[in-house]
């Protein structure tokens, strides 16, 4: 059974789904590029959830990077009336990156508040 750090990991990978699949008329506009901000949001988040549920950095990093490249392609290929953009993969790595860094900032944090505790993920 998995435990109690398992269930973030699901639960942002299927709002990514929600947010990156829908169909392009049903996407709220707003100001010009704030698309940029989600995608950085988005990726940011699900990454440190995979780093929470102790997936190591490599792996997450690859999975990540990998999904935000096929997400944009399959955007541009499926009749969902969405493109494709080079900038929202550019955004989607830079939360990766912003992610990784900050699990890796709450996870030196906690091996400080408490030295005797196990880290929480040496990955």
């Amino acid at each position: 059974m998995p435990g109690r750090r398992s269930w973030p990991l699901p639960a942002a990978f299927a709002v990514t789904l929600v947010m990156l699949f829908s169909p392009g008329s049903t996407v709220p506009s707003g100001p010009p590029n704030s698309d940029k901000l989600t995608h950085f949001l988005m990726f940011a988040v699900l990454v440190f959830a995979a780093r929470y549920a102790r997936h190591g950095v490599l792996a997450v990093a690859l999975w990540a990077g990998a999904y935000a490249v096929v997400s944009e392609v399959l955007q541009g290929l499926l009749p969902i009336h969405r493109s494709a953009s080079v900038w929202d993969v550019a955004a989607d790595l830079l939360g990766v990156t912003v992610g990784l860094l900050l699990f890796w900032a709450w996870q030196r944090r906690a091996r400080r508040a408490d030295p005797a505790r196990t880290a929480p993920d040496e990955g």
